[in-house]
């Protein structure tokens, strides 16, 4: 599902057009799709009955602990996160941003994990299904990764 979002100010700005013109003219692949919408209906519900949200919640600061513990690994220049989405930022090589992160990306995949990569930053958003030996998998697997890199 998808969502448009602004600011009162941003609407208003476009409200001004000719009457016969549709305001904001955008679409999605699924937009106005029954099946994609009883998906979404379908998604929270599950996401309800299963209580995923709160136990992303009560799994955060386990997250942030095994995410943090990558702190001091080489080439590591920051780590960040917020409930179960995380951040790695590696120290970029001179001249050829972004390619340590790829070679982390190849290493990772090789290994059995997928990690998602933007710059020099590794970026991760585990499923909201994912257990505490999982988090425990995927962070040792990335400190072994980390530990290669040059």
């Amino acid at each position: 599902m998808g969502a448009v979002l602004a600011t009162k100010e941003i609407h208003d700005a476009f409200m001004q057009g000719p009457e016969h013109m549709i305001e904001l003219f955008h679409g999605y692949t699924y937009s106005g799709s029954p099946i994609a919408s009883a998906a979404g209906i379908a998604t929270l519900e599950t996401y309800k009955e299963e209580g995923l949200f709160e136990r992303a919640a009560e799994l955060a600061p386990y997250w942030q602990d095994a995410l943090h513990s990558l702190k001091g690994l080489p080439h590591v220049m920051d780590i960040r996160n917020m409930g179960l989405i995380g951040a790695v930022e590696l120290e970029p090589i001179a001249g050829d941003p972004a390619k340590r992160a790829f070679a982390a990306f190849l290493d990772a995949y090789e290994k059995g994990i997928l990690i998602r990569t933007t710059g020099d930053i590794i970026a991760m958003s585990p499923p909201l299904i994912i257990e505490k030996t999982h988090i425990d998998q995927l962070i040792g697997t990335l400190s072994d990764v980390l530990k290669k890199l040059h």
